[in-house]
């Protein structure tokens, strides 16, 4: 599955035009896009600041995070509740905004892109796998896992075809025309894995996947989150509090009160 589109270019050449923002922070200058290169990582974040506000507090986040992911990494997030983690997957995965500083993710800087360009950025960019599965209780696995499909200019039954082809990949294809209600919970996270999966995204952000699952669900989950790095060579970052799910990844960092610290290695399992 490799039907990713790019941005189209602007068809009025020359500076763009300058846009208001009611929050964040002005877009800085440079390119949009980084130079392509074997090398280059797909995350770089510099010096990301993020913070909240509380009544007429501000309350800081993120505390000037630089630091590099690159492709086909399993990178495990981890760090007390509040600490910021959830932060910046969301910065990460073009949800939110920081304050200041230089995110660029697929080779692009998503702090100068408007709305709407973010949001296509995102569908084309990015799978999200979310703690509670964020399924349709209306809708059957396979319809579940067609909706980002939506979005593209695949026919119905390209999309459907890719849906279950996703299905597959995570062994459920037993289970096409089963509602979540119908699943277990393991099951249910193995359907949002294949809706991950279904847009063939750059990056794969995972917050939590396991923190709802017993532990033979969550070994299975974290096993096929493995495999989907190892053999097709996903890109994956993983927040989460079990240290148990974070000997799965290649590397942990851990987040604490607006810092990161050094990056600690795993051995290859």
């Amino acid at each position: 599955m490799n039907d990713q589109q790019t941005l189209a270019p602007d068809p009025h050449p020359g500076p763009p035009p300058e846009r208001r923002r009611e929050d964040g922070p002005e877009p800085r200058a440079g390119p949009l896009h980084e130079s392509a290169r074997e090398d280059a990582p797909v995350v770089r974040l510099e010096e990301i600041v993020k913070s909240y506000r509380r009544g007429v507090q501000t309350v800081p986040v993120l505390a000037g995070i630089t630091f590099d992911i690159a492709a086909g990494e399993f990178l495990a997030l981890m760090g007390p509740s509040g600490s910021g983690k959830s932060t910046l997957l969301n910065l990460i995965a073009g949800i939110d905004r920081p304050d200041s500083g230089r995110l660029i993710v697929a080779g692009t800087d998503i702090g100068r892109l408007t709305e709407q360009e973010l949001a296509d950025w995102r569908s084309r960019n990015i799978g999200f796998i979310f703690q509670f599965y964020n399924l349709m209780p209306v809708l059957d696995a396979l319809e579940n896992v067609e909706l980002p499909l939506l979005l593209t200019g695949l026919s119905r039954r390209q999309r459907r075809e890719r849906a279950r082809m996703a299905l597959d990949m995570v062994s459920l294809s037993d289970r096409l025309d089963h509602f979540p209600s119908e699943l277990s919970g393991g099951q249910q996270q193995r359907v949002a894995i294949a809706r991950a999966l279904v847009t063939d995204p750059t990056l794969i952000v995972a917050d939590e996947p396991t923190g709802d699952l017993d532990r033979e669900s969550a070994n299975d989950v974290l096993g096929m989150l493995e495999r989907l790095n190892q053999q097709i060579g996903k890109t994956i970052i993983m927040v989460t509090h079990d240290q148990r799910a974070a000997q799965h990844a290649h590397a942990i960092m851990h987040l604490e009160k607006g810092e990161l610290s050094q990056r600690e290695e795993l051995a290859a399992s």
